[in-house]
């Protein structure tokens, strides 16, 4: 090439041969003749078929087998192998890994006029994101910029300049990765916090942030980076705020760098277009009055910068808008500094998750107007996300341009049993010895005793009160209220809960391992040939365990026990099993893979049947050797960490092997962790398997609601749905939506829902309920067009001819349509989310916060926020449709949402009680009443519909409450500090949304952090922001109304809140 240095990077690009037998290649010349003026060397490739990766293998190689492009374009927009119809994702990926270089795939407008697209909120046409994005993304595809349209009146590809500049910059960009020497790269590491406060900084789910980011900088060191690294993590915690307690009255962090408004002008194009939500620079945020703040600190050329807030968390009137404002003046100061100041050849947020790709824009397919694409701009950005959360992750990946790289969520454990709740185990088990001695009565009446001080009264309800005596009661009736007891307490004992916090590329022991791989052999895998364990054993002492778990939820003594027996074997053998593996110092270094098959085959006894053997289970070998085999895979997953060697190949500008996001227990291909994560093909949901526990769960569902509420039918349900809970369980609770109203997804040949069927009344066995969708921002990104579906289901129930007594759907849409003066199809309207580009209600911001005047003002957020519909008659956009959404949520009888994982619970996260309309259904009812709240847990596959207030205090006795989850928390420091006050301000949440927390959890709470003068000084010690924090919510709670207690503990409060400031101010 002319005027092209040979050492020139080298970007090759797969073209589609049409384009140039059609002479309709104006695009692609265009970024042709843009990456060589910036001095870049092309090599296009095509083929003729839908294969691409045929000239990839032939055409970007040299006669030496030696890959001669540094990074690659794809401007198909289509999948490697076999484009839009059927794809072969594996043989891809085998392709790209070999190849190892950054895959970007660009998308041309097809569906779309350019103007359509420039208009739309939505961006990129939904079926053309299933197709050239979602698909795409499975090869393991970055960065879906959009780089040409349509014209209108020719149907001609016309470049788009703008998109075409970004999409040669970044390619050019990763392909410097490649040639840059390390001791030369710099990094910018970008950390968070949530909310905004000293106390919170390097905020992230379930990760040890600064923890990681040492063995980050340590790892960089030893790859020649030009690093200085903190000896201690403590060092580098000091290094980033400062000083941690923030001494001098200083709420300050360390100050890395100061702009001037002239700087900021030019460095920052878009600066003029943020003055109309925050006025003219430099604002109060991030900001001295004079210039605008870039917080962190370089060490070398790594710098780590806390990314600022959105800056509205604390304001009413600002978290009251139906759509989020553009990003402050500050925010766009730091991405500027980063990128043009600073000058780092990459950056990488740092945990799950920022705020940059949730700002304002189209939802995919980027505009050069979308905050997002500004922000970010021709950055690579590499970011660390929790594998179990793929939606937003995707989210990033689509609007942020991330190349994601998972990490592994703390390892966990049984919940196990404390305090009261241990002292009432043991009396269970002396009754088990003496039920039928004349002890065993005097036993009963002490474990009723002990059961109401533990406040399980609340949690069954037919529980003895404290003046029966069990001497009045025969053998039969008193088994049966020590096995509800029991069914109570082994509930909270066998809970998983996430102990600690992850650090990046520590793999775990075999101690913390044993509890994910007991989940795992819990579950039938019926596609893999095998039964779940506790099944199995249950099968071996004659029994089915579907009837053991239906009889001990409904308090059967002696299948209550058997339960527990099948969890200790099942135990019992995986730990057995995974100590084979074991090295002297309780660490997995490798999986010893010949254990099942060597042992089995020369006759001896494998030790997890010994194990099963010796507490009574007597499981053939033949029927344990597939499943162990399985676990032997597994654990070698859990322990193939590649958290710092898939960064460390992105910084090479190499490619980042993809993988699905999720739950490891019911996926764990989610593993190994350092993957690119991607969601799944949207519309291969809901899945059969999906559709069978969704139906499950509805029944229970309104078959309990029938009997709390006398015999009579709910006749509306409202309903959440999240992204990251459809990618992990395959559309479960978008199925229970369909189910609800009695119609049934149909998949095609090849697997992907696109068509319905309305279930006969006589076949459903019930009316059609009624159901509102809420459905999150993510989900809305994610799976538009299973909104599509829904709505067509939802409105093909309402057009039934069927008695309104037996369809809810139809009922209430004739109500609407004739109090509203609407058409029938419009009040059938029930799919609700954000507007385009909008996440949340905002209730959690405020909550975490404290900014909200009084309960009102959440309820008004939420309707807001929520209320624009989705309408598959008018597809193109979300249209505002607050009288529907009220007039909807005014007739609802439930409340209901799904917990899938046991990572993630309804305290340890804001998302649950920011999306929970209990409170907002109350204020629409015409007669005021509270709706029911119900909660479906299919973390185990025992799945369980609980109430809301009764999962609240489950999650509560099993983390807040928890030494083992407190005490795990605390050993991880400044960080886990944090995240106890997080979980009692998500509790509040909770009160302040659905009235759903009692009072003795507050007390409790009180009693193990407030309380005690030995717990007071750690927290004062270990975070004293956050500890501030923390009795600030207790404070918050009581002054709200929603906790009670004695004017000593307010007083103790007070005066503890002045220490804090005092300690914080640097006054001893």
């Amino acid at each position: 090439l002319n005027g092209v240095s040979t050492d020139a990077p080298t970007v090759g690009v797969i073209l589609q041969k049409s384009h140039i037998n059609t002479k309709d290649e104006a695009h692609y010349v265009s970024l042709f003749q843009e990456l060589e003026s910036r001095g870049c060397r092309v090599v296009p490739v095509y083929t003729g078929s839908l294969d691409f990766s045929i000239p990839v293998e032939q055409y970007f190689y040299n006669r030496q087998g030696q890959c001669i492009v540094d990074s690659v374009i794809n401007l198909t927009g289509f999948a490697m192998v076999g484009g839009p119809a059927t794809q072969d994702h594996d043989r891809a990926v085998k392709v790209l890994k070999d190849l190892n270089r950054p895959y970007i795939v660009s998308v041309p407008l097809v569906f779309q006029s350019f103007e359509e697209w420039e208009k739309s909120q939505l961006g990129l046409h939904p079926v053309q994101t299933a197709l050239q994005v979602s698909l795409p993304e499975l090869d393991g595809a970055i960065e879906p910029i959009i780089f040409a349209g349509r014209d209108g009146v020719t149907g001609r590809s016309v470049p788009m300049a703008d998109r075409i500049e970004i999409l040669a910059e970044r390619a050019m960009n990763w392909a410097k990765l490649r040639n840059i020497e390390n001791k030369d790269k710099k990094v910018a590491i970008t950390i968070f916090s949530f909310p905004p406060d000293k106390g919170n900084v390097g905020t992230a789910a379930y990760l040890n942030v600064f923890g990681s980011i040492h063995s980050v900088m340590k790892e960089l060191k030893k790859q020649g980076y030009s690093i200085d690294v903190p000896e201690t993590v403590e060092e580098l915690i000091d290094g980033v705020l400062k000083d941690k307690e923030a001494e001098l009255a200083s709420p300050e962090l360390n100050v890395a760098y100061r702009m001037n408004m002239d700087e900021y002008r030019k460095l920052t194009p878009y600066a003029k277009d943020l003055e109309d939500n925050w006025g003219p620079p430099p604002g109060n945020l991030n900001s001295d009055g004079e210039n605008l703040l870039v917080y962190g600190k370089e060490f070398g050329n790594v710098f780590i910068g806390v990314q600022p807030s959105f800056g509205y968390e604390g304001d009413p009137m600002r978290l009251l808008f139906a759509k989020s404002a553009s990003p402050h003046h500050g925010f766009a100061a730091y991405y500027s500094y980063l990128e043009k100041v600073f000058g780092a050849n990459a950056v990488l947020h740092f945990g799950t998750h920022g705020s940059l790709e949730f700002m304002p824009g189209k939802q995919v397919g980027m505009s050069g107007k979308c905050y997002p694409d500004r922000l970010i701009h021709a950055l690579p950005n590499l970011y660390y996300y929790a594998a179990n959360n793929p939606s937003e992750a995707t989210i990033a990946k689509r609007r942020g341009y991330a190349s994601t790289i998972s990490y592994l969520t703390p390892p966990a454990e049984n919940a196990g049993l404390y305090k009261g709740l241990k002292e009432l185990g043991e009396l269970v088990g002396s009754y088990q010895g003496l039920r039928d001695t004349g002890r065993g009565p005097n036993i009963v009446n002490s474990i009723v005793a002990a059961a109401r001080t533990c406040n399980l009264d609340k949690d069954i309800k037919d529980l003895p009160t404290e003046e029966d005596d069990a001497k009045d009661m025969d053998l039969d009736q008193r088994d049966r209220v020590v096995g509800k007891v029991y069914n109570q307490l082994m509930e909270i004992e066998s809970r998983l809960l996430p102990c600690g916090l992850h650090t990046v590329g520590v793999p775990p022991t075999v101690e913390e391992a044993v509890a994910t791989l007991v989940n795992i052999a819990s579950l039938d895998r019926p596609e893999d040939g095998f039964k779940a364990l506790p099944r199995l054993i249950a099968e071996s002492v004659g029994r089915d365990i579907e009837e053991i778990y239906r009889n001990s939820d409904n308090g059967v003594l002696e299948d209550v026990a058997l339960r527990q027996q099948i969890v200790e074997a099942t135990r019992a053998a995986v730990k057995a099993a995974a100590m084979e593996s074991a090295n002297a110092d309780g660490r997995i270094e490798a999986v010893n893979p010949l254990a099942v098959t060597l042992q089995g085959f020369v006759g001896i006894q494998t030790p997890w049947r010994k194990a099963l053997n010796e507490l009574g289970f007597k499981v053939e070998e033949s029927e344990l050797t597939p499943l162990f085999k399985y676990l032997g895979f597994c654990l070698e997953q859990v322990v193939a960490d590649n958290e710092l060697g898939g960064l460390m190949s992105a910084l090479n500008g190499e490619y980042i092997t993809p993988g699905p996001g999720g739950d490891p227990i019911r996926n764990p291909k989610v593993l190994p962790t350092g993957k690119n994560m991607h969601a799944l093909d949207p519309q291969s949901i809901p899945t059969s398997a999906a559709v069978k526990c969704a139906k499950v769960v509805v029944d229970r569902l309104v078959e309990r609601q029938k009997i709390d509420n006398g015999g009579v039918w709910p006749e509306s349900v409202a309903l959440t749905l999240w992204g990251t809970d459809n990618i992990k369980t395959y559309g479960e609770s978008l199925a229970q939506a369909m189910w609800l109203v009695g119609v049934e997804p149909i998949a095609d040949s090849i697997g992907r829902v696109n068509k319905l069927r309305l279930i006969p009344l006589e076949e459903l066995g019930r009316p059609r309920i009624d159901t509102v969708v809420s459905c999150s921002g993510v989900f809305r990104d994610l799976f538009i067009n299973q909104m599509n579906l829904l709505d067509r289901a939802v409105k093909m129930a309402a057009e039934a001819d069927e008695p309104l007594d037996q369809n809810f759907v139809r009922k209430h849409s004739i109500e609407q349509a004739e109090e509203l003066g609407i058409d029938l199809r419009t009040a059938a309207t029930r799919i609700f989310s954000n507007s385009a580009g909008s996440y949340s209600a905002n209730v959690g911001l405020a909550i975490e916060n404290g900014g909200w005047k009084d309960e009102s003002q959440l309820q008004e957020q939420f309707l807001e926020r929520k209320s624009f519909a989705f309408n598959a008659d008018r597809p193109g956009e979300m249209e505002k449709a607050d009288a529907v959404f009220k007039a909807s949520l005014s007739k609802v009888d439930v409340t209901f949402q799904n917990l899938d994982s046991s990572e993630i619970s309804l305290s340890d996260v804001s998302h649950y009680f920011d999306s929970d309309p209990t409170k907002v259904v109350q204020g629409l009812r015409k007669d005021g009443k509270k709706p029911s709240a119900f909660v479906a847990d299919t973390t185990t596959a025992n799945a369980q519909v609980r109430t809301l207030s009764e999962t609240v205090r489950l999650d509560a006795r099993t983390k807040l409450l928890n030494p083992k989850f407190y005490e795990g928390m605390l050993n991880q420091g400044y960080e886990g500090a944090r995240e106890i006050t997080k979980r009692l301000r998500n509790t509040m949440g909770w009160s302040a949304t659905a009235g759903a927390v009692d009072n003795f959890v507050y007390e409790d709470a009180n009693d193990v952090f407030i309380s005690d003068p030995a717990m007071q000084k750690r927290l004062l010690d270990t975070n004293p922001n956050a500890f501030r924090d923390m009795i600030q919510t207790f404070l918050e709670a009581n002054g709200r109304g929603y906790w009670e207690t004695s004017e000593d503990n307010i007083n103790r409060l007070r005066q503890l809140y002045q220490d804090c400031e005092d300690k914080l101010e640097g006054i001893e």
